[in-house]
């Protein structure tokens, strides 16, 4: 079976203002309460271009690869929604911002800035419309058709936001979520459009379902719509083609030119990406590719890499956030962004590890709290004394101890069982609450055990 998929992601971009009007992005949310005569198309208003929002496109453009188009314009994109007042949406179509990039090995179409429209809020015998969203400032990247999995989408659309993060130009913290347009064929058949997926596990679900329907029936050229609950796709309407949507010039703003020296300016602010990190990462600080290539595929990681490797070997700080803080965050099923834990945290609770003042098994219970609720990382190991137990003559003391009260588990390890000497180990453990050093507790039982 032959896949091709090709994606149109729609992002918010990082102003404070929307992209026609000074409305606010954020700010109070009562519905309708963030708009103006202008996003809401009254006769007579007039648009004014966001000059922040076009920086921050050709920001993300010149990361992606693409040719920026000095020269580009408006286009009025007629279709008749409850969420559009003015029946028309200001967007981009003969000359977007800019053309022909690529992103892990996936060719990008084009990009180009368009705005939001108004959100539809569905109850159960009506609908209401809540234009606070109306104008919000859009990049649109579409791909070319060159995704052969849901998998292979998901993966780009991960590496995507992480980009958009490195460039400050996107927040997932915001109530902007990424929404993304999906176009399926297979075995060479008619192209299926699905629209308005939200969230990467819903746009790999959507797909992969689409793909189990082709196996089943033949597609129509049609638009569909993602049901998120019961999990299936649904038929919208026949498939429009763009000239249906009746695009024209957009009269109220004028033919934009970008000079040369507003995009040398915009180049010399694009920070250090991941794949410049993973680089740096494995020459710089050792680490091991999986390891950079973990790391940098998140930005707030990342961040705190760097910060915590300043005071702490990196390759211990690598290990740690990777393995440790993401386990954790898991199991909790939180968000990493979510999470308090602070580099002042982790650089106190790592330099207690690097130093051997606490033992392995002790930081891992205290990164698990930390995650809860941050606190002060060394007052409290002092406080309940969980600095690491070294010395000989008090751990011999829990050895022998323990050595009397497990006969069958030291006859064991006299028949030659080594896993019994791990059994008598963890038990030393718990007498001392985690703080005895392993390898010294080791070492006394095999020498007691002799």
């Amino acid at each position: 079976m032959q896949i091709k998929i090709g994606i149109e992601v729609h992002c918010q971009l990082n102003t404070k203002s929307k992209i026609f009007c000074g409305c606010s992005i954020n700010g109070d949310d009562i519905p309708n309460s963030r708009t103006c005569p202008t996003c809401l198309g009254h006769a007579g208003s007039k648009p004014v271009l966001n000059k922040e929002a076009l920086r921050q496109a050709v920001k993300v453009a010149l990361a992606l690869g693409c040719t920026i188009n000095t020269k580009t314009f408006f286009s009025r994109k007629i279709y008749f929604y409850p969420d559009l007042t003015k029946n028309f949406q200001i967007t981009q179509y003969e000359i977007p911002i800019a053309n022909n990039g690529e992103l892990n090995k996936i060719r990008i179409r084009r990009l180009h800035l368009e705005e939001d429209p108004g959100r539809l809020v569905h109850k159960e015998n009506y609908c209401l419309v809540d234009y606070n969203r109306s104008g919000i400032p859009l990049i649109e990247v579409v791909t070319e058709p060159d995704f052969t999995s849901p998998a292979e989408v998901r993966e780009f659309l991960k590496k995507l936001i992480t980009t958009l993060e490195y460039l400050e130009v996107y927040s997932r913290t915001s109530e902007a979520t990424l929404r993304a347009d999906a176009n399926i064929s297979i075995d060479g058949g008619e192209r299926v459009e699905v629209k308005n997926i939200t969230g990467l596990k819903d746009i790999e679900r959507a797909l992969q379902y689409e793909i189990e329907r082709g196996k089943k029936e033949k597609f129509v050229r049609e638009t569909r719509g993602w049901d998120s609950e019961i999990g299936r796709t649904y038929t919208l309407r026949k498939k429009e083609v763009e000239e249906e949507y009746g695009y024209i010039f957009e009269p109220d703003l004028p033919k934009f030119e970008l000079d040369k020296s507003f995009i040398e300016a915009i180049k010399k602010e694009i920070p250090e990406l991941a794949h410049e990190k993973i680089k740096k990462y494995v020459e710089k600080y050792k680490l091991e590719q999986a390891d950079a290539e973990a790391i940098t595929g998140e930005f707030l990681l990342a961040s705190m890499f760097e910060n915590v490797a300043k005071e702490v070997d990196p390759v211990l700080a690598a290990r740690w956030l990777r393995r440790e803080l993401i386990r954790v965050v898991n199991y909790n099923k939180i968000d990493l962004h979510d999470i308090k834990v602070t580099d002042k945290h982790l650089i106190e609770l790592l330099k207690l590890v690097e130093t051997k003042k606490i033992t392995q098994q002790t930081a891992q219970r205290l990164i698990e709290k930390l995650v809860e609720k941050p606190f002060d990382v060394k007052a409290y190991v002092e406080k309940e004394k969980l600095v690491a137990v070294s010395n000989e003559g008090e751990l011999d003391k829990f050895c022998k101890e323990v050595i009397k009260e497990n006969p069958q588990a030291v006859a064991d390890y006299r028949k030659g069982e080594s896993k019994a000497l791990f059994f008598l180990s963890g038990k030393v453990m718990q007498k001392t609450k985690g703080t005895a050093s392993p390898q010294v507790v080791n070492r006394l039982l095999e020498r007691l055990l002799a």
